[in-house]
């Protein structure tokens, strides 16, 4: 066995029983992980991604069993060693980076006691030094004022910084392998970037390897060295990262690939989007996992499991008819937009609207701080930033769920409020980010469906039970749905059924808040190209908030950059992706993780407490053109063009931004 191999697992098998049934969720995987690398595992949700990760770490859940194979680090084997030998193993030698750091960080206790907690048990050290130990990590990983933090709970700090706890309670025993499990799926672009580049930077000083698990392309692109493709519980392709992306062989791959929506995606096509769905596990699979989804499927692919085929430069991949060349798919052409009255009234103004929150004793939230805009009818209006800059506030506002502290949201030349007369609301409805906390479990498909009619007084029962199924033919989904509960349908499913529920009372206004930030990429695309189809067919106007930038250019026709409760710039998609004039969006598209790009001139830092913004300008503490002007007096919006708008004392020239 080489020197340089670190971690060596074969033929591996992870068995899990759901009562009568056994699930499958890892099948026969081969992986080699090297000293000092970053290999890459990438995969749709129920792949089997994290749960090999947990069968290296010897955390499979209740039920869970190696069904075979073997797990050779360093001179051992950890398949069969004693439950306390692992112990001394997991945390110690080969540490986890949670997914989740807000429900892996223990609320009711401290940040330096986790953090110290593996020093103490594996090193044998005393609190004190284990407590000196945990501050030295805490300010390794970037983490601002490390000895004050130890004594913060979890709650007390912010998505990223939360993120960086984590990574130091993996990191405080200096092992030899760490997985990283999702670790930035749930921040913002900005985050992202800085915790990626933290590990890497991490990875080299403290001589480790790591495994990247991942459904991110971009992101195995820009940190994976090695990269290995999961689909069904298998190994689909593996190889280096530049010889995958570049010469792509397996179908699935090649659909991943293609399923992402790029800052150059032509808004006139849809999206691709794989058809079907995964697998079930449950089921024992007699040829390739991915023949039911596949274009080029044949009677051999449904029937015989194709072998994993290495090539002499150490690219394999599992497939009975491998793709050649670039993806290149047809895509189907939206229907034209109907073309735009340029004197027409806005369907929606938003006029200097403030929403401030107490915060105890005589401090507020300042979550919204003078915002203005307009929306034209059948336009969509794109708000983009980072968590915490008030998107979600502003949208609550623009359907009334919740009151200003000043301004007016005006509809149709009528003031919007909360106490506005029930049926002039109906035309404002909403789209939420968590399908899953957004619709009531106990309540049926069809009944959720129908319970906005009924509220309006629309139609007998018979007549909501049909205007239900026309909702689900146009939002794609069968009308079986109707009788299942949510907690039956996949995520997916669950957000199509939040868009349908939306459009129950035909609004002619849509916010989205975040609708596609918890899905799969080709899940996605899916709802994406629904949506985009929606807008256009029914001349919705809408207002779609994400921080993913490249979501917001496919669907929207202007975009509005929040920055801490402020708009700091605002034009047409073109002109603010083509030529961006305020640093803080420049910084936003430069940490957009894609193949083949550069990371200059990306946002740094934390976002400052909106309990207290900066004076001035509220981007100026994180901004490399500040002047003491920026600390001074808060920019005012100006014109550059006849639709593109900035709040910035020194605007990037064109040649500056990033296209």
């Amino acid at each position: 066995m080489s020197t340089d191999r670190v971690l060596t697992i074969r033929d591996l098998s992870v068995e899990i029983r759901r009562g009568d049934r056994v699930v499958r969720p890892v099948s026969d995987v081969n992986l080699v992980l090297n000293r000092g690398e970053t290999l890459g595992i990438v995969g749709e949700t129920g792949s089997g991604k994290s749960m090999t990760g947990l069968a290296i770490m010897g955390m499979l859940p209740p039920g869970g069993r190696l069904a075979g194979g073997s797990i050779h680090f360093r001179d051992r084997e950890l398949v069969g060693l004693p439950a306390a030998q692992y112990r001394g193993v997991r945390g110690n030698e080969i540490a986890m980076i949670f997914q989740d750091s807000m429900t892996a960080l223990n609320p009711t206790r401290r940040i330096g006691d986790q953090v110290a907690e593996p020093v103490r048990l594996h090193r044998g050290e005393s609190r004190r030094a284990a407590r000196a130990r945990a501050e030295e990590m805490l300010a390794l990983v970037g983490l601002p004022r490390p000895a004050e933090r130890l004594d913060d709970y979890p709650h007390q700090l912010s998505g990223g910084m939360r993120q960086r706890v984590m990574i130091a309670m993996a990191l405080v025993c200096e092992p030899s392998v760490v997985i990283a499990d999702e670790p930035t799926t749930a921040l913002d672009v900005t985050i992202q970037a800085e915790i990626l580049e933290l590990l890497d930077d991490l990875r080299s000083r403290l001589g480790m390897s790591m495994i990247l698990v991942t459904h991110d392309m971009g992101v195995i692109a820009r940190h994976a060295d090695r990269v290995g493709v999961m689909y069904g519980g298998r190994l689909a392709e593996t190889g280096p990262t530049a010889a995958l992306f570049d010469r792509t062989r397996h179908r699935y791959t090649h659909a991943l690939l293609a399923s992402i929506p790029s800052l150059t995606q032509d808004r006139g096509e849809e999206l691709f989007s794989i058809p079907g769905a995964p697998p079930d596990l449950t089921v024992a699979q007699a040829g390739c996992p991915f023949a039911a989804r596949c274009e080029a499927a044949t009677e051999q692919c449904r029937t015989e499991q194709p072998p994993l085929t290495v090539a002499e430069d150490g690219h394999a991949h599992a497939c009975w008819h491998p793709a050649s060349g670039p993806t290149a798919r047809a895509r189907s052409s939206f229907p034209v937009p109907a073309a735009k009255t340029e004197d027409a009234a806005p369907r929606l103004r938003v006029v200097d609207l403030v929403r401030e929150y107490p915060a105890g004793g005589r401090r507020t939230v300042k979550a919204v701080s003078g915002v203005s805009f307009e929306v034209a009818p059948g336009e969509t209006f794109g708000l983009v930033g980072e968590s915490g800059c008030g998107k979600s506030s502003l949208g609550r506002m623009l359907v009334a769920l919740d009151r200003p502290t000043s301004g007016q949201v005006v509809f149709d030349g009528e003031p919007v409020t909360p106490g506005t007369k029930r049926l002039r609301r109906t035309d404002l409805q909403m789209m939420f980010q968590d399908s899953n906390a957004s619709l009531d479990p106990r309540m049926r498909i069809g009944t959720i469906l129908r319970e906005p009619l009924a509220i309006q007084g629309i139609g007998n029962r018979a007549q909501r039970t049909e205007r239900a199924h026309e909702l689900l033919a146009d939002v794609g989904l069968p009308a079986a749905v109707l009788d299942r509960y949510p907690y039956e349908l996949s995520g997916g499913q669950r957000q199509r059924v939040g868009l349908a529920r939306a459009l129950a009372l035909n609004p002619t206004v849509l916010v989205a808040d975040e609708p596609v930030s918890a899905l799969d990429v080709s899940i996605r695309s899916q709802v994406l190209n629904l949506m985009r189809r929606l807008q256009i067919e029914r001349g919705l106007s809408s207002v779609v908030i994400s921080h993913d930038l490249a979501v917001v250019r496919y669907l929207a026709d202007r975009v509005g950059v929040m920055y801490l409760g402020k708009l700091v710039e605002t034009g047409s998609t073109d002109e603010v992706y083509g030529a961006a004039a305020h640093p803080y969006t420049a910084g936003l598209l430069a940490a957009i993780p894609q193949a083949g790009t550069a990371g200059a001139a990306r946002v740094r830092g934390e976002l400052p407490s909106p309990i207290d913004p900066p004076s001035g300008c509220r981007f100026r503490t994180r901004c490399a053109l500040a002047t003491e002007l920026c600390a001074q007096v808060e920019p005012p919006m100006k014109p550059l063009t006849g639709t593109h708008q900035v709040a910035c004392h020194h605007p990037l020239r064109r040649e500056d931004s990033l296209a």
